[in-house]
């Protein structure tokens, strides 16, 4: 039996977390996966709730959870300079090192090329450090009106972790390539370490082909020829930089599913933020918030030996590649004239 939370966030997150469930569990039933739901506070709800942002009371919940689908936080719209009203630290407070982000062409979606289906692991619990980092302070400062210092962090730990990470998701696709994207010939001491532990995790997965790219060439080349790449994996600023990048190849955020992965639980929760300017008229594309929910269950599938969940993420990818291609119950960014609920429908109903 696995426990998934739900927590579905602010604004579009009431209309896209939903439609995610509902495919998910179309797809638990399907499979027979046994999965206890928990529906928890945060957000703009957690403070009305409970005072708070992130309510203790739903992280105590989701310590005892697999994972969770987590919808997108309005943090834009918070008072300031008030710790209740923060943006929730949920990658900090449960360790959740590796953002995993998929980005795949569709045949009649439009975008800048075809035949793209790239997955990018980055590390994000160091690297350039910022406030949601750290455990005290800040990353960088100023000590004078002239002058800025930022600080870049690499431990040996979380380079090999989130390597080893990238390693075990290429060894599950076809093409069993992971490319390390650094600048290691100029940064020789942190992207020097980044890459020697790439290095070290590669001789644990012989059948998985590693190769090294400078990330500014690496950079250019997802944009001239981004079929070259499988998996790729990253530094922190490196990763946040490249996956929209990723993303705007295939058609943007819009298409951009997203996984946070720790040791022992990951957390859905696609690209894109709330948007506020059109929640509530169920015209939000339900696509990474769905696909999100699909890495859910490959990542539970791998890491708990469970292959129902494995079967169940493949039925729903299935099912949304049916969905897109019949191109019926698609949202107007796609192309169609659906509704949120009318295109989960859809995505549910082919699961």
């Amino acid at each position: 039996m696995l426990r998934i939370g739900i927590l579905l966030g602010d604004d579009i997150g009431l209309e896209v977390v939903p439609e995610a469930v509902k495919v998910m569990k179309a797809a638990a039933a399907k499979t027979g996966l046994q999965v206890e739901w928990q529906e928890l506070p945060i957000g703009l709800n957690g403070h009305n709730l409970h005072g708070h942002t992130m309510p203790e009371v739903t992280v105590k919940a989701l310590e005892k959870c697999d994972g969770w689908v987590c919808g997108p936080i309005g943090h834009s719209a918070y008072p300031r300079n008030d710790p209740t009203w923060i943006m929730p630290p949920l990658r900090k407070r449960f360790e959740l090192f590796a953002s995993i982000k998929p980005v795949k062409s569709y045949p009649n979606v439009q975008s800048v090329h075809k035949d793209v289906d790239i997955v990018f692991v980055r590390e994000v619990t160091e690297g350039m450090q910022y406030s949601g980092t750290v455990v005290m302070g800040a990353g960088e400062f100023r000590p004078n009106d002239d002058t800025s210092i930022g600080m870049r962090v690499i431990t040996r730990r979380g380079a090999n972790r989130v390597a080893r990470e990238a390693f075990e998701i290429a060894r599950t696709r076809p093409r069993k390539k992971v490319t390390a994207a650094h600048k290691e010939p100029v940064y020789r001491v942190c992207c020097g370490m980044f890459a020697e532990e790439c290095r070290k995790v590669a001789k644990e997965f012989p059948d998985v082909k590693l190769e090294e790219g400078m990330i500014d060439t690496v950079s250019m080349k997802l944009v001239m020829n981004p079929q070259q790449y499988d998996v790729v994996v990253t530094t922190n600023q490196f990763g946040d930089i490249l996956t929209d990048e990723g993303a705007g190849v295939v058609g943007g955020l819009g298409l951009a599913p997203g996984l946070c992965a720790g040791e022992r639980q990951a957390m859905s929760q696609a690209t894109h933020g709330s948007a506020p300017d059109i929640a509530g008229r169920n015209i939000a594309n339900p696509y990474a918030m769905i696909m999100s929910g699909k890495m859910l269950y490959e990542w539970l599938g791998r890491k708990r030996n469970e292959p129902k969940a494995t079967q169940a993420a493949q039925l729903i990818d299935a099912a949304m590649d049916k969905v897109i291609a019949e191109a019926t119950h698609l949202t107007a960014d796609l192309g169609g004239k659906a509704g949120t609920t009318q295109m989960g429908d859809a995505v549910a109903a082919a699961v």
